[in-house]
């Protein structure tokens, strides 16, 4: 069968790349387009456009980049008429991806939707555009299934992806001294410093977490780069400081921390499951008034973390907006780094995350579901 995937971001690549190997396990005669980054590439098919050309954050970048949004759009919409696909894989981000499901129903392609817009959090008008455009919803949240049910859409829940990225991850990961020694690390404890994979990310939260940084001299801080990012980005924000960066390596950073500032995002949860403390830090551009109006009448949902909501209680402090200071993040990394009981507390409740959202094998379960749906 022919697959067309559109992913958007670095969490979309890592998750299509997956599902792409699973699907070729069960059919020898796949056939790949997509748009997405290196991981999808190296899964097999054609590489259309990189994600890193597709990543804009925040109202203002939107409105700059509209132009480069809407030639995106055209050249897909094209491109996909072109190749003739059985179906129409999107995932996640739903910005894009919802108007091209608009486009393929219209054009009699089946549209199948991998890891759900975040619809129950904001933009719950897009729950219509989903009910009417897309032919199959595949979820990894376990309290997504109830929502969508809730507004008339049947779900496959197939389990959280990154299981399997991580299990993937810890069969080949080496020891410690190894990964410190291959990147200049002295002895003292980790803080991760995930800051983001979009630039207007690494703007916002870098800065911060590098002046919080200043205080804690017994801990060594260390920034999990992306190289879809140009290094200067990250040069610029870490010259005259002794915060470390290694490319790359976020899993094996993750896995050699005691602490973590994380951006808010897919990486929470993997934070969370490498067992992890951390405080969740997020901002866009605006000021108090962006702050009000997000909290009153945009989001939906009592907390923006992945662990969090689906934990359905504050486990990790979430610094956002105007309280994105040194001074808070300071406090709040402080407790995380010498607060023994309220670390032994965040341990206790991803123990707990661990059991509700599964085991390892989603991609494999997601994909065995696309192709009996597309046998049907």
């Amino acid at each position: 069968m022919k697959y067309y995937l559109i992913a958007g971001e670095a969490s979309g690549d890592l998750h299509g790349s997956n599902l792409m190997k699973e699907l070729k396990k069960l059919d020898d005669r796949a056939d790949f387009r997509f748009f997405g980054g290196e991981l999808m590439q190296q899964a097999g098919g054609k590489l259309v456009k990189h994600y890193r050309e597709m990543a804009f954050m925040g109202i203002w970048n939107v409105v700059k980049n509209i132009a480069t949004i809407k030639k995106n759009l055209e050249h897909c919409k094209t491109d996909l008429l072109k190749f003739k696909p059985d179906v129409l894989i999107l995932i996640d981000y739903p910005g894009f991806n919802l108007r091209m499901a608009e486009f393929a129903k219209k054009n009699g392609i089946k549209v199948f939707y991998y890891i759900a817009p975040k619809v129950w959090a904001w933009k719950e008008y897009r729950v219509k555009q989903i009910r009417n455009n897309v032919d199959e919803l595949f979820t990894i949240l376990p309290f997504e299934t109830e929502y969508f049910r809730k507004h008339g859409i049947e779900v496959k829940y197939v389990g959280n992806p990154i299981l399997d990225a991580i299990s993937a991850f810890k069969q080949q990961s080496g020891d410690t001294e190894s990964f410190r020694k291959s990147n200049n690390l002295d002895q003292r404890p980790i803080v991760a410093l995930l800051a983001g994979s979009r630039k207007q990310e690494v703007n916002y939260m870098l800065p911060v977490m590098v002046q919080a940084a200043l205080s804690f001299s017994d801990f060594q801080f260390v920034v999990a780069g992306v190289d879809v990012l140009d290094k200067k980005l990250y040069e610029s924000y870490l010259a005259g400081s002794s915060v470390k960066i290694v490319f790359n390596q976020t899993y094996k950073l993750l896995e050699n921390a005691y602490a973590a500032l994380v951006s808010s995002g897919t990486a929470t949860l993997e934070t969370a499951l490498f067992k992890v403390p951390q405080v969740v830090l997020y901002k866009v551009e605006g000021g108090w008034l962006v702050h009000a109006v997000m909290k009153k009448f945009v989001l939906k949902i009592k907390w923006v973390s992945l662990p969090n909501l689906i934990l359905n209680k504050g486990t990790l402090k979430e610094i956002l907006q105007v309280e994105l200071t040194v001074k808070n993040v300071m406090e709040d990394l402080k407790r995380l780094c010498f607060d023994l009981d309220y670390r032994e507390n965040i341990i206790k409740d991803y123990n707990e995350l661990e059991k509700k959202i599964g085991s390892p094998g989603s991609s494999a379960i997601a994909a065995l579901k696309m192709i009996e749906c597309l046998n049907a």
